[in-house]
């Protein structure tokens, strides 16, 4: 990646530059039988299209906080991206009660409706679906974002120095994201391009945040992250490492 790169959002735009075609995230949900690989080009359009979203049709501003209501999925992933792209806080797990905008799967709805400002539904289904009917005080993100421009420009130039992202109580800005993933790297096992991460941990530390997003776009490496790893069969985990050619397994430590 670019040494220069100061934002979550720029460590996207080199590698964009650098070989879009290449596998970023590979997502499997082993309760559904889901299985979702996104190039960097494919996944830099979610992120675009749900910057505008964010930028034009919700009128966020940086320094607004998002929160994110989400379980470790390519989603989330996108989300992160869109909030570093617009310069807003990516607030993971946090206070709907003190959010401009709450973004909630399926499971967290009643949660997120102490937001008084817009909450926004994620059904989570297989290719990124709808909800049959969007749940009462909520919009529909897949109904949403499609329309969306699949580029991106901030109203103003995003600050590296800026609060970013908060995750398990702590504040980061985009340059601690980056900076943090960068020095980090080499321990999660990840060596530069071509390092591939399995992660079956939860986004709401940073251990799952930079094994299952930060570290791999930081080396320019890419990430299968897993969810319901419970009840994958046995030996599906030993088979899905050798087919991914999975070069690194993430080990978190919990409230890091």
């Amino acid at each position: 990646m670019n040494a220069t790169d100061r934002t979550p959002a720029d460590l996207l735009g080199s590698a964009l530059a650098a070989d879009p075609g290449r596998p970023l995230v590979t997502f499997y949900d082993d309760a559904t039988g889901e299985r979702v690989e996104l190039s960097v080009a494919t996944f830099a359009n979610w992120v675009a299209k749900t910057a505008n979203l964010l930028q034009d049709e919700l009128s966020v501003e940086p320094g607004d906080r998002v929160a994110l209501l989400l379980p470790a999925h390519w989603q989330t992933a996108v989300w992160l991206l869109a909030c570093a792209s617009v310069g807003v806080v990516a607030d993971v797990s946090g206070d709907a009660r003190a959010a401009d905008v709450v973004v909630s799967g399926p499971d967290r709805l009643e949660e997120a409706r102490a937001c008084s400002g817009v909450r926004i539904a994620m059904a989570l289904r297989p290719l990124g679906g709808r909800f049959p009917q969007a749940p009462e005080g909520f919009t529909d993100y897949a109904v949403e974002v499609p329309g969306q421009g699949d580029r991106f420009v901030p109203y103003a130039p995003v600050d590296p120095e800026g609060p970013a992202l908060i995750v398990a109580g702590r504040e980061f800005s985009g340059a601690e994201v980056v900076e943090r993933a960068r020095a980090e790297a080499t321990t999660l096992g990840l060596t530069g391009p071509g390092s591939r991460i399995l992660s079956a941990l939860p986004y709401d530390t940073w251990d799952g945040l930079n094994a299952g997003l930060y570290g791999p776009l930081t080396t320019g490496g890419s990430v299968v992250l897993c969810r319901h790893t419970e009840q994958a069969g046995e030996g599906v985990l030993d088979k899905r490492v050798e087919s991914e050619r999975v070069t690194t397994i993430a080990r978190g430590t919990a409230g890091r």
